[in-house]
């Protein structure tokens, strides 16, 4: 499986984050130290993270990362314009997904993400995002479409999905019950309470600055502000580095 060849650089990152997490927490810092702009304001607009989080980004990158659930009716409001800016954001910008797991349901859905992944079949998380979507209306928007009333069921619902898009039965449960997705999801929760994730979906770029759609002003809005916060840091890297 691709992804076990990343266990050990994962495995050390988890570390590495566990070790720099405490103390994290959500200050005001000096308007000139901050993103600012007669659009843009700190504390208004998006929120500082104190102290700045390390992130999985390489030398040179800003990492934007989303946090959400694949059943979240708001975050697939926000997917088509999340998907249109992957499709021509800056090559400096690095993007990267992180499920939330509060409850059963998103738990179901970040294992099915990360199934997904371990497989090989990053292209189905759209696939999965429409599916569920589609399956709310159909329910009169209950979330709680594609998950059993046993982790067994869910598991059946979740492998008949992906043997129909042409994951054999077998791959797919083999992953899901892997230790590979089991790291994953551990990851998920830690990162979910550092940041403080209370809804979704909800923007960290580059460790350092929170936001979100009514933050922004709207799903469009909100694409800038992240190209806004994105090219500062790419534009200051000592004080995207700072403290």
């Amino acid at each position: 499986m691709r992804r076990i060849q990343l266990m050990s650089t994962r495995l050390a990152a988890v570390a590495l984050l566990v070790g720099l997490y405490a103390g994290v927490g959500f200050a005001s810092a000096a308007a000139a130290d901050l993103p600012s702009s007669v659009r843009w304001k700190p504390g208004v607009n998006y929120t500082l993270i104190s102290p700045a989080q390390p992130t999985s980004a390489p030398p040179g990158k800003v990492q934007v990362t989303e946090f959400f659930y694949l059943a979240c009716p708001f975050c697939h409001a926000l997917e088509p314009y999340m998907l249109a800016w992957r499709k021509s954001k800056p090559a400096y910008v690095e993007f990267v997904r992180v499920p939330v797991m509060w409850a059963p349901l998103q738990v179901a859905d970040a294992r099915l993400f990360y199934t997904l992944e371990a497989v090989g079949r990053d292209d189905l998380v759209e696939a999965a995002f429409h599916t569920l979507h589609r399956l709310e209306q159909a329910a009169g928007g209950n979330e709680d479409v594609m998950i059993g009333d046993t982790p067994a069921k869910t598991l059946a619902l979740q492998a008949a999905f992906a043997q129909r898009h042409g994951v054999a039965s077998t791959a797919f449960i083999s992953a899901y019950r892997s230790f590979d997705v089991h790291v994953e999801l551990g990851r998920a929760r830690q990162l979910g309470q550092v940041y403080e994730i209370t809804h979704t979906p909800t923007i960290v770029v580059d460790g350092r600055y929170k936001t979100d759609v009514a933050k922004a002003g709207g799903e469009r809005q909100l694409i800038d502000l992240i190209g806004f916060l994105t090219r500062w840091d790419h534009e200051h890297p000592g004080a995207a580095a700072a403290p």
